[in-house]
């Protein structure tokens, strides 16, 4: 098979496929006598592994790991324990985010949203005390404010 063909029956694009045999996480293709990237079903098989690795968010560094597990039939439990940080990997990220979305909601309830030079956002943004010489709402507490919980359910303070 060359490149295009292992390209479209993996889920990878052949500049990936390339990248990721020039830093050695897979083995570069032999050549066929017309020069061309000669692949076999092993190399399918290896390249669409590493697309569903990478696709569940695994680094190149994890992937390397993964690989390494399932060609060498190693214990299933060091798999697992790759699985179970990449999951708390994510649940940080989600709480990240969740907070990343609180205060960019505070912000948007300060803000009139007007024809008026003013806005607490850029206030914000900027480092700077909102015009009215209070600090701006992203660093105090509001009452009344909505507030988003992590389900993205609204709450009134």
């Amino acid at each position: 098979m060359q490149i295009g063909t292992v390209a479209a029956r993996s889920g990878l694009p052949p500049k990936t496929i390339r990248y990721y045999e020039s830093i050695g996480l897979i083995r570069s293709a032999g050549r066929a006598a017309n020069g061309y990237r000669a692949y076999d079903e092993t190399d399918l098989g290896t390249r669409r592994f590493i697309q569903r690795a990478r696709s569940l968010g695994f680094t190149v560094e994890d992937v390397t790991a993964l690989l390494a597990l399932w060609r060498d039939r190693r214990s299933s439990a060091e798999v697992k324990e790759l699985v179970l940080e990449r999951i708390a990997q994510i649940e940080r990220k989600l709480l990240e985010l969740a907070s990343l979305r609180r205060a960019l909601f505070d912000l948007a309830e300060h803000c009139q949203g007007n024809e008026r030079p003013e806005c607490p956002i850029i206030d914000e943004l900027a480092g700077h005390e909102t015009n009215s010489g209070r600090p701006s709402p992203a660093k105090r507490p509001t009452p009344g404010a909505v507030t988003v919980s992590p389900a993205g359910t609204r709450h009134h303070a």
